[in-house]
């Protein structure tokens, strides 16, 4: 067990105490306030392929990646030649620009679930407009969401289960109105039961179900085998549309997504920034029929200045472009792969109970001697105090991951056998300081 000293932190410490008298908690989104591990949030200054660097100088293998959509790193030269190239025509416009055609077909005819599509700013606004498109295309009005699954902060959406097997939603945020929540039903995941009750309780009145099918915002809940076809089945029997929350797991896990990965065709899609190389844009897709009814083609109204900005569209032409390229994904799958099973090796041959869950690029450290977390009330909220350790630990050893151990972590094509093998290293050493404290 070796502790070192911790990082410098000087110049991120006076940055944050002047952004705190400018922004709410010094941060213009929760997270980054790292309250939940130990220090002053870090400033970071520039990235460049799998490292970035903070305002004090400290280099860092970054596992964030933005938070999953830089899953070509950093400043890859195709999609910054791309974002400099349309940048010299002007940066937005309000108006039509044929890099939206250019990158819908790119999408649309390389993911065979979707065949129209509309570009939004975020993921929490494709969110926001698929619940819209889902109750003005069924005429209906209340939502089941499964508790554990973030879908951006949509107001009908922040809300946690309350204490029954099948409940209204009850609102996890100020400001949202009750009767908001009371249009949104709240289930735990992996429960079947929970599922078919909710459908007979609330007969022929939910619009939509709305599900991460590889839920990554609460740790990586990995669903059972068969339980996305029976929600599926379950949603085609009712009449309910199934949206697929796809704005992490889309063109992470394969092109296609979770869809694609499952084979499990849902009613509506939405996507996040990953389809803009990291810059601000989101989409939601479904078929022809139900986005016939999209304004201004049909009666559910949604619009934005800002959606298929050139700049974004651009850079998602040129980073979806690369992931076209042949063995994208069984590459990436088999470097994050061969991570996890090292570590795993290390921690079963230390006894530690500690467990990775990994599909794809995506994996997620859980303090936990479980095989299996599958739902949000399994995972041990006590054992985030070792996360708090561990994340100290890999920053000191010049490792970055988001800032709370509910997060997953993220590996990129441009991760070298040197950075996985620091990496590794790292959590070796770091893992050691977290048990024998």
């Amino acid at each position: 067990m070796t502790e070192i000293t911790d990082i410098s932190r000087v110049k991120s410490a006076e940055l944050y105490e002047k952004a705190k008298t400018y922004f709410p908690g010094g941060v213009n989104s929760p997270v980054r306030a790292f309250r939940s591990v130990y220090g002053t949030p870090l400033f970071i200054q520039k990235g460049d392929g799998s490292h970035i660097w903070d305002a004090d100088g400290n280099e860092f293998v970054d596992f964030c990646g933005s938070w999953g959509p830089l899953i070509l790193g950093h400043n890859h030269p195709a999609v910054r030649e791309k974002v400099i190239s349309v940048m010299q025509n002007g940066m937005s416009f309000g108006a039509p620009t044929a890099l939206e055609n250019e990158l819908a077909e790119l999408i649309l005819s390389n993911n065979k679930f979707i065949e129209k599509i509309r570009f939004v700013s975020s993921g929490t606004e494709a969110v926001m407009s698929a619940i819209r498109l889902a109750r003005g295309y069924t005429k209906r009005d209340k939502i089941l969401k499964f508790e554990g699954c973030y879908h951006g902060h949509v107001d009908a959406l922040l809300v946690k289960a309350g204490s029954g097997l099948v409940t209204f939603g009850e609102t996890s945020s100020a400001g949202v109105p009750k009767s908001f929540a009371d249009e949104t039903i709240v289930i735990a995941l992996n429960d079947k039961d929970a599922l078919q009750k909710a459908f007979a309780e609330f007969k022929d009145q939910i619009a939509a179900v709305i599900i991460e099918p590889i839920p990554a915002n609460n740790g990586l809940l990995l669903q059972e085998g068969g339980f996305l076809q029976f929600l599926r089945e379950q949603c085609t029997a009712n009449d309910t549309l199934l949206i697929f929350d796809e704005v992490i797991s889309g063109f992470r896990v394969g092109f296609e997504g979770a869809a694609g990965v499952f084979g499990i065709q849902p009613d509506i899609i939405t996507y996040g920034k990953i389809i803009g190389g990291g810059m601000p844009v989101g989409a939601y897709g479904a078929s022809a029929t139900i986005m016939s009814n999209v304004s201004p083609q049909g009666p559910v109204y949604q619009a934005g200045t800002l959606s298929g900005n050139p700049v974004a569209m651009g850079a998602g032409i040129a980073q979806l472009t690369e992931l076209l390229k042949e063995n994208f994904y069984q590459d990436l799958e088999t470097k994050t792969t061969a991570f996890v099973s090292a570590i795993q090796q290390y921690v079963a041959d230390k006894g530690y109970e500690f467990k990775i869950f990994q599909i794809g690029s995506i994996f997620w450290f859980a303090f936990t001697g479980q095989d299996h977390i599958r739902r949000a009330d399994e995972i041990d909220a006590n054992s985030m105090s070792h996360f708090k350790i561990f994340h100290r630990e890999l920053l000191n050893r010049g490792i970055y991951l988001g800032p709370s151990g509910y997060e997953v972590g993220f590996v990129s094509a441009v991760h070298t056998a040197d950075d996985m093998e620091k990496a590794k290293l790292a959590i070796f050493d770091s893992l050691d300081v977290v048990y024998n404290q």
